[in-house]
């Protein structure tokens, strides 16, 4: 079977490929037999045995050159014994033979020639490769058949998008830096020839301010994307998994992951464009914190802490029942740090009853880490085992460079670390923070056992300092009571219960997290689809290895900011804004040593102020505003090179230049307020501070709920952005919340585009609309009206190149008819109908039918010959063109035909 064919360009031979691997070249003048048959991949066999049979060669191209061989160039062709290889593009020119492997299945390819015309030597150059996720040009004019560095960022979905992020407005030197660190990355052996399909224009940019785009992969990958405009460009990847041991294969792998499929893959990215400060939160339960640096380091031993996240805390007891003194309130102590830091993770994976305990799901690199420019680690934080239970994956996520600090709670608590001196300065249960003021009635817990971090000690109260935990164990009592006796195996019934369960219960927490993963969503964050009535119903629970699990509140929420934390403040103050699942703010204040040497010295003092808010829903976003309605952003530290050592003067700058601490000034006027702006999943409220009076209240939907809710810029204003979950976008202005914008946009069909939704400035939004493609969109009247001048041009008119010039004798003695023939001087096309004076034979039918179609074809021919007869003359005028062309013509070759008469007349036979 014939699957393509391909002409020679001198017309006189062709090409096929068949579906038995192989090439048959035939002759126009010899059509019995091919005049060769190749077959490109298949065995040559002795004896002269007809080669094996190979896989179908789906398309031929066939190109000529005027210095060369021809290159023939082919798409399958394999040996059947070549299984499990890559789909290959053979290219054949002269004696050598490429196969070029390709990455995915290939639809088609294209030969790019220097001529248009078929009928001229071709010149091949490149080719042009369509494969299933992916476009790839080869260059033909180089030795080795190196590809074109692609322009265009097709591979998106390398690997899955599993979250993103917008920004606009950016920092105009970033995308440069991005860009110059991104630069350093790309592979070596590309061609090194522009990209060579260069037709089209870009459309007008109206735009002035950067966009940047980032993506978070299945992979553990990172992608900074230039969205400036209507253009996208990967600008710089980071790979996060590399810190982590990679376990080559299942069996290999330890017992204490929590999803069977991508464990490093990205749940939440917090990002500080000022100071380019970038964290991470993994499905694993880990957190990385990276800082930019265009210099290349090498780290000896990865810093690393590990955090045990409980959800209740009761009072520590010792193996024989007496109580012991509980752990302090980090913060409230003299030492801010609850547990020891580790560089490296715990070697000891199980606790005295034998579950796993104080181990993380993942094993950080023990050997020296080399960093290239672009992001490199300053820390990694995990949560690790507890008793048995593996870690609950984090829901909110932030990092603030001013402070130093990183923070970020799941569905059992919230933890703050400083990532300066490497501590943990808060560890505490939701419930915790709520200390006497909890407002909700919550069910009583059972008593459990203390699960005590294995090789950390507790903390003295007194001292501030670690205890050993053998100086917290009080003598044991004589062994041979028979209460003590029956108590002992009650507890060995208890426990092993205990086991049973929890087993089933990671077993299930296993497969609600690989399904977690799977849509990428914090489970008591999201919805669950009902596929039957279409509607969405509330689910709190993020996993089911209890019942008591069901009621717990998560963090949703995080902000750092300088505002006022109590009614009786004067002056704004560094502290943390806490949301929670079910409604509730907490403010947490920050007592922040000064900058400089002392910041990394002195400790951070960490303290609940006592104000609590509530709201309806979910708590999903906060942000603040001064007197004037302006948004005031977090503190930053403007971005500096942290591995070239500082001059002294640049470090007494940088002192004055980072003021963390703000002291009260007596200048600011309580009446100086602040505006706290709060959106949940049903409604927002903006709050007047100090005075926490509730001055606006907006209930955005009563029968859906918010998916996504940013405090975003538009024509130098502020206003609140949401979208629900039954479709509609909408905008509210700030501080008033009134109403700006409700429109149905689309349903939420599918968990992507809940995942992936974001605004940003200057009304522009994004999210996922399928595996493979953004869809972004804009609320803004101003970029609409300059939207046809932003699309660019896919059509570029160029000038129709010459003809192949076709040499005097070539047209003498072998190239074939001249265009100029008889039935185009003489015929009806051109010179329209004959006189009807001039007999002309018609067949048609015989018998009266024949005559009356004749006649009644009469009153059609006469309105034919009227029109016939107008362009008539115009015909006549080109015929005389065209015969006094060939007269021109004929006359040229009577005279060079006279002249070659003359010049050889009086030669003989051997002057020649």
């Amino acid at each position: 079977a014939i699957h393509s064919v391909a002409w020679h360009h001198e017309g006189k031979q062709f090409i096929c490929s068949h579906s038995d691997g192989t090439l048959t070249i035939w002759n126009v003048k010899s059509p019995t037999k091919p005049f060769q048959t190749i077959t490109p991949h298949g065995k040559q066999l002795k004896d002269g045995k007809k080669p094996e049979p190979c896989k179908p060669i789906l398309k031929v191209e066939y190109k000529t050159t005027r210095a060369g061989e021809p290159f023939i160039i082919l798409s399958g062709g394999l040996s059947y014994d070549t299984v499990g290889r890559r789909p290959c593009l053979t290219v054949m020119h002269g004696k050598s033979t490429a196969v070029l492997e390709m990455d995915y299945s290939i639809v088609d390819f294209l030969t790019l020639c220097e001529t248009p015309y078929p009928n001229d030597f071709q010149e091949p150059y490149a080719v042009v490769v369509l494969l299933e996720k992916d476009l790839v040009l080869i260059d033909l004019a180089q030795n080795g058949y190196p590809i074109f560095e692609n322009p265009y960022p097709l591979t998106i979905h390398e690997s899955p998008v599993t979250c993103c992020e917008y920004f606009a407005d950016c920092p105009v030197d970033l995308i440069p830096a991005l860009y110059s660190v991104g630069a350093r990355q790309k592979r070596q052996g590309y061609s090194k020839k522009e990209w060579p399909i260069s037709g089209g224009n870009w459309g007008l940019i109206t735009q002035s301010y950067p966009e940047i785009i980032i993506t978070g992969h299945a992979d553990g990958s990172i992608k900074f994307w230039d969205a400036s405009a209507i253009t996208l460009q990967v600008l710089y990847k980071l790979k996060t998994a590399k810190v982590f041991e990679k376990s080559r294969n299942k069996d290999d792998r330890p017992n204490t992951d929590i999803v069977d499929e991508d464990p490093y893959a990205i749940q939440i990215i917090s990002w500080c464009p000022e100071s380019r400060m970038l964290c991470i939160a993994g499905v694993s339960a880990h957190v990385i914190i990276y800082r930019f640096s265009k210099q290349e380091v090498t780290t000896e031993v990865i810093p690393m802490l590990e955090v045990r996240l409980l959800y209740e805390v009761n009072d520590v007891e010792s193996p024989d029942g007496e109580q012991v003194p509980p752990l302090p309130t980090p913060g409230t102590g003299s030492n801010p740090q609850s547990i020891v830091p580790q560089s490296h993770p715990s070697t000891s994976s199980s606790s005295s009853d034998g579950l796993r305990d104080n181990v993380p799901c993942l094993k950080v690199k023990n050997s020296p880490l080399k960093q290239s420019p672009g992001y490199q680690i300053e820390l990694v934080i995990q949560l690790v085992w507890v008793s048995g239970e593996p870690p609950q994956q984090i829901t909110s996520l932030a990092v603030n460079s001013a402070y130093g600090l990183v923070v970020f709670g799941n569905c059992n608590g919230i933890a703050m670390v400083d990532y300066l001196q490497k501590t943990v300065l808060l560890n505490l249960g939701t419930i915790e923070l709520y200390g006497s003021n909890d407002p909700y009635r919550r069910e009583p817990r059972s008593p459990r056992k203390t699960r005590q971090p294995s090789g950390a000690g507790l903390c003295d109260i007194n001292e501030g300092t670690m205890v050993p935990e053998d100086r917290c164990k009080s003598p044991t009592s004589g062994s041979g009571s028979q209460n003590n006796s029956d108590d002992q195996k009650m507890n060995n019934l208890i426990e092993k219960v205990k086991t049973k369960s929890r087993k089933f219960s990671k077993m299930v927490a296993s497969d609600i997290a690989k399904m977690s993963r799977k849509l990428s969503l914090p489970t008591e964050l999201k919805p669950d689809l009902d596929v039957k009535d279409n509607s969405f119903s509330r689910s709190r629970s993020s996993s089911v290895t209890s019942i008591d699990k069901e009621s717990r509140e998560a963090i949703s929420a995080l902000h750092f900011c300088e505002t006022f934390t109590r009614k009786a403040d004067t002056s704004p103050s560094p502290c943390l804004w806490v949301g929670t699942t079910l409604g509730t703010v907490l403010v947490i204040v920050l007592n922040l040593p000064p900058g400089g040497e002392q910041r990394l010295l002195q400790p951070v003092i960490v303290s609940p102020s006592g104000t609590i808010l509530r709201l309806k829903g979910a708590i999903l976003r906060m942000a603040f505003l001064d007197t004037t309605g302006s948004l005031v952003p977090p503190a930053h530290e403007p971005w500096r090179e942290h591995n070239v050592p500082e001059e002294k003067d640049e470090k007494d700058k940088s002192k004055k230049r980072r003021p963390v601490s703000v002291s009260p000034s007596s200048s600011q006027e309580i009446s100086e307020n602040q505006y706290a702006v709060i959106c949940s999943e049903k409604q927002a409220k903006v709050i007047s501070l100090p005075s926490q009076n509730c001055i606006y209240k907006q209930n955005i939907t009563e029968t859906s709920f918010v998916l996504r809710g940013d405090i975003v810029s538009l024509s130098n204003s502020i206003c609140l952005a949401c979208f629900c979950a039954n479709g509609h976008i909408m905008t509210f202005s700030l501080p008033s919340l009134r109403p700006l914008l409700d429109v149905y946009y689309l349903p939420l069909t599918n968990m992507r585009i809940a995942r992936t939704f974001c605004f940003t400035n200057n009304g522009q939004a994004l999210y996922l609309v399928s595996p493979t493609e953004i869809q972004r969109l804009t609320y803004s009247q101003e970029t609409c009206e300059n939207l046809q001048e932003m699309l660019g041009e896919l059509f570029t008119p160029v000038e129709t190149p010459e003809a192949p010039n076709r040499g005097f004798f070539k047209g003498l003695f072998g190239g074939g008819a001249q265009s100029l023939d008889r039935e185009e001087l003489f015929g009806e096309s051109a010179s329209g109908k004959a006189s009807r004076s001039l007999a002309q034979h018609i067949p048609g039918p015989g018998g009266i039918e024949g005559v009356k179609g004749a006649a009644s074809g009469v009153v059609g021919e006469l309105a034919r010959a009227r029109l016939a007869l107008d362009e008539r003359g115009q015909k006549l005028g080109e015929l005389e063109e065209k015969t006094a062309a060939m007269l021109y013509s004929a006359d040229s070759f009577s005279k060079h035909a006279h002249e070659m008469m003359l010049k050889y007349k009086d030669k003989k036979w051997y002057q020649f």
